[in-house]
């Protein structure tokens, strides 16, 4: 079994109007709502391509209850730590005139001890846990090595397990040694403290990361595609595999970064050779990027996209 953890979920409205217009009245010209968070999104996407996962975390409130409830009536299962404290919302404002987007993210309600010795007393026991995707970012009343916490509770359970964070929480977390990392350029860059410019920069700096034992680095590059470096790849002699994604036209990029990560575990979940989940996360990434606001990709989208996606060895 996949599961998923989003210590800070969300429940995220989409809302468009016409324009935004500041001191007066705006009409909204319709709203839609999701369950949200990076993994929470992780599990939705899964779901989406035909697969199973299993959706941890913390909910709590009217918010929480309707963050659930929308999760199960998609088809994901969840197994949350209810709290004290109302699950955050999260609000996007998409101008339909300007083509643009507003994001408002809330930082979330703060953990507490109980709550979060609940959720790792959880993880110990949970059944099957094959693979693990730790995502998103961390509730004020946790410590910020919280990551490392959880990767290492989850590899000495044999989990394959994957880490998507940015800054002190992704720093802390690869502590711990996650088989896999997905950062983007600007997240890699945060994390090695130097500039991130292209394909040979990033490569460099997944290097680096494998030398501490990490097995996969993923590297999302936006319309420039992707990098993966591998133990796997180098050891048949290919230094990186570049995916690079089909011309499209791009609506929203939020969640593309989910869905690159979904998918590629989904792949390995289900012994695709590692180009074969290389393209369908890279398909999956440009899929949802061709979607409206918070909307993740679908699965007739990636199908289109699949085989236009190209695959490069450096």
């Amino acid at each position: 079994m996949i599961y998923t953890i989003t210590l800070n979920p969300a429940l995220d409205r989409s809302i468009t109007v016409e324009m935004l217009v500041s001191d007066d009245a705006n009409r909204v010209v319709s709203e839609e709502r999701y369950a949200g968070g990076k993994g929470i999104d992780v599990s939705r996407v899964i779901q989406v391509l035909g697969g199973d996962s299993v959706a941890l975390g913390f909910v709590g409130g009217f918010h929480g209850m309707e963050l659930e409830q929308r999760l199960l009536r998609q088809g994901v299962k969840c197994d949350f730590v209810e709290t004290r404290r109302e699950t955050r919302t999260n609000i996007l404002i998409h101008e339909k005139l300007k083509k643009t987007h507003t994001i408002l993210n809330a930082s979330g309600p703060e953990v507490n001890e109980v709550e979060i010795r609940e959720l790792m007393e959880k993880i110990k026991v949970i059944e099957d846990p094959e693979y693990a995707v730790i995502s998103g970012s961390i509730p004020g009343g946790l410590k910020v090595d919280i990551y490392k916490d959880i990767v290492s509770i989850f590899n000495k359970r044999g989990s394959i397990t994957a880490l998507d964070a940015d800054g002190e929480a992704m720093k802390q977390g690869i502590r711990a040694v996650p088989h896999i990392v997905k950062p983007n350029i600007h997240e890699l860059g945060r994390l090695l403290g130097r500039e991130i410019k292209n394909s040979e920069d990033a490569i460099r700096g997944a290097e680096e990361l494998l030398d501490m034992g990490i097995k996969i680095v993923l590297i999302s590059m936006g319309g420039d595609g992707a990098i993966l470096v591998s133990e796997e790849t180098k050891a048949k002699g290919i230094r990186a595999l570049k995916g690079i994604p089909p011309e499209i036209t791009v609506d929203s990029t939020v969640g593309a970064g989910d869905s690159f990560l979904a998918a590629f575990v989904l792949g390995r979940k289900r012994n695709l050779d590692i180009k074969e989940c290389l393209a369908l996360a890279v398909a999956s990434g440009a899929a949802a990027s061709i979607t409206p606001g918070t909307e993740l990709c679908k699965r007739e989208d990636v199908e289109r996209l699949l085989d236009r996606v190209k695959i490069e060895e450096i």
